[in-house]
């Protein structure tokens, strides 16, 4: 075991009062709905006991940095009445309503925490559109699996169509591009870092998410199995060509069917995994850490900052240069006209 340090600024309380204050009301969910284990009334009446705890621990220091815990409590709870009631047609963004509520929230605060009072508004609206696409992002990434498993996914439940999602998904980042250009930072290297962590990695996790490359071009996958097509025409022309000059080959068993890959369980829901992203991007880690772990599936994830893979930056300004925070960061400055360049600093 090693030593670390933490962080105990103003920015990592309040991720650790929302992470605090959703985790209690999740693990409350959980034990009113008898999930699993929590099916047993004395570990169903443990875990309350344990939201109980989390709770107050949340509010009180929630409280302590001027933060009002209670909306977030009621974003979860409208979020299970709004999950209730919709069906084919429901507009997503009214079932993204409440995470965009608690993230604008969490972000706003932030600029009450920094004495800039002045920043709030835009704080709060790229906040909003944050919370709205890691809604979408979540749901687009297990809707396959959710399918499989029978759990409830907002794209499924409506009937949405992908390229639907997708337009709102870059709807989202652009808002969130426009509000940080409203947004005065206190130095040069924190806007920098903020530009890094909102304007690039926000396109490349949707391109992710849509098995899509940088500026929306097909990834690898869907011309890996164009070209697997081809291959079998190919094959099927030799293979008919073998079997007219030597007959048919011996009968052989079938090769085995390849292993399943392993299954990606949730590690933690929708809200508390936002709020635990708010607390990496708060305190640097998501930039500068190697690794940090992913806050909704708790894999190992490399920092941003650790490599640029760019081929040729040529045409986006300052994007692979480094700023002040860790030594390896993007430096596009504000309004770079570099999106998608490809950096993954």
């Amino acid at each position: 075991m090693r030593t670390a340090s933490v962080a105990t600024g103003e920015g990592a309380r309040l991720a650790a009062s929302v992470s605090l204050v959703l985790a209690s009301a999740k693990l409350r969910d959980h034990a009113a709905d008898g999930d699993g284990a929590m099916a047993r009334r004395p570990v169903a009446a443990a875990a309350r006991r344990v939201a109980a705890s989390w709770d107050r621990a949340g509010a009180r220091t929630g409280s302590d940095l001027g933060f009002d815990t209670a909306l977030l409590v009621d974003a979860v709870e409208r979020q299970t009445g709004l999950e209730a009631l919709a069906g084919p047609g429901t507009p997503l963004v009214s079932l993204t309503e409440p995470t965009e509520t608690a993230t604008a929230a969490a972000f706003g605060h932030t600029a009450v925490l920094a004495g800039r009072p002045e920043n709030r508004e835009p704080l709060e609206e790229a906040g909003r559109l944050f919370g709205r696409l890691a809604h979408l992002l979540d749901a687009v990434e297990d809707l396959e699996a959710d399918a499989e498993s029978g759990a409830w996914n907002p794209i499924a439940a409506t009937g949405a169509d992908l390229a639907d999602v997708r337009r709102l998904c870059d709807d989202a980042v652009h808002g969130v591009r426009l509000a940080l250009a409203d947004v005065a930072f206190a130095s040069k290297a924190q806007g920098r870092l903020a530009h890094l962590l909102l304007v690039h990695e926000l396109p490349r996790a949707v391109d992710r998410a849509f098995a899509t490359e940088g500026c929306g071009h097909p990834g690898h996958a869907r011309g890996h199995e164009q070209g697997q097509g081809r291959a079998g025409e190919h094959g099927g022309s030799e293979e008919a060509g073998v079997r007219a000059a030597f007959g048919p080959p011996p009968v052989m068993p079938p090769p085995p069917a390849p292993p399943e890959p392993p299954r990606r369980g949730r590690q933690r829901g929708l809200l508390a995994g936002c709020a635990v992203w708010a607390g990496l991007f708060c305190t640097c880690q998501v930039c500068c850490r190697d690794p940090y772990h992913d806050p909704w599936s708790g894999q190992p994830r490399e920092g941003w900052c650790h490599k640029c893979d760019c081929d040729d930056c040529s045409d986006c300004g300052d994007c692979c240069d480094c700023c002040d925070c860790c030594g390896n960061c993007c430096s596009c400055g504000d309004g770079c006209g570099c999106d998608g360049c490809g950096c993954d600093c």
